[in-house]
């Protein structure tokens, strides 16, 4: 499709605009975490690196970091399990109400996260009588972290044909053989994506959290906010929100990158070569 230059110009400036609406507060941030002075004032007092090196020794921030990244890799291998078995469930078997499953299966991504933190805050506190612990947390961090890898899952369980799986089984193989050897090989990178987008979510979730954490503990933004209005800690809560913002973009950027991958469809194994259901079944 061939557009005017008018068009062209509008396109690009949208696109700028989008652009400039997302990533220039983001900016500001990087800026202020380099300021020299205590307060925050426009434009900085100066420029400096001491922050840094104070943020790598605060204790608290360190501690609230270790929690968090607990927290994100524990729910994100739940997610993995849970959600790769729905996936399954839902693209290989037909049973009356599959597709109200898909739906329920979707809804805690779609539900505000005060609902969903108060939900589970009262199952475990007032129904199963729990303390709110790391435990809470990685529980109220999976029920949406399962939503991310289900879709990327089932989106690739459905470009992939059952002709493969089928041959397997005609060729001798079991259920477990054929979903090592061909279904696991071509869910490999949207796995491995969806995983990576649950991480960055759970790492990062500030509102579930503070329904579900014990007092005696904090995740890395628990800590930013709880620090955000003490003007001694301000420099250090920019610095650490901009280590936050590296360590989110990372996983974001990866499981982009997979998810355009074509590798899982077609047949074919996460190196690219074409796997037939007899090489993929036979026994090494």
């Amino acid at each position: 499709m061939r557009l005017s230059r008018r068009s062209q110009w509008f396109l690009r400036a949208g696109v700028g605009l989008t652009l400039a609406f997302i990533y220039i507060p983001l900016i500001v941030i990087l800026i202020y975490a380099f300021n020299a002075g205590k307060t925050l004032s426009w434009p900085p007092d100066g420029l400096t690196l001491d922050w840094f090196g104070k943020a790598v020794d605060n204790s608290g921030a360190r501690d609230a970091f270790v929690t968090s990244i607990k927290a994100a890799t524990a729910a994100t291998l739940i997610a993995i399990v849970l959600g790769t078995l729905a996936s399954l469930a839902v693209s290989r078997f037909r049973f009356f109400g599959r597709e109200t499953i898909s739906f329920l299966v979707l809804i805690p991504i779609a539900l505000p996260g005060i609902v969903t933190g108060l939900a589970i805050n009262d199952t475990f506190t007032q129904i199963l009588g729990v303390d709110l612990s790391l435990f809470t947390v990685i529980v109220g961090h999976a029920t949406f972290c399962i939503v991310l890898v289900y879709n990327n899952v089932v989106a690739r369980l459905r470009r992939v044909s059952t002709s493969l799986e089928e041959a397997s089984a005609d060729l001798g193989a079991d259920p477990w053989q054929t979903f090592r050897r061909v279904t696991f090989p071509s869910l490999r990178t949207a796995l491995v994506a969806g995983a990576l987008l649950a991480f960055a979510l759970s790492f990062d979730e500030i509102i579930v959290t503070r329904f579900t954490i014990g007092a005696d503990i904090e995740t890395l933004p628990i800590w930013i906010y709880n620090n955000l209005f003490r003007s001694n800690q301000l420099p250090i809560v920019n610095v650490v929100a901009v280590i936050v913002i590296a360590i989110s973009v990372i996983p974001v950027y990866f499981a982009n990158k997979l998810s355009q991958d074509a590798g899982g469809t077609g047949g074919r194994g996460a190196g690219g070569t074409t796997t037939t259901a007899a090489e993929a079944t036979a026994v090494p």
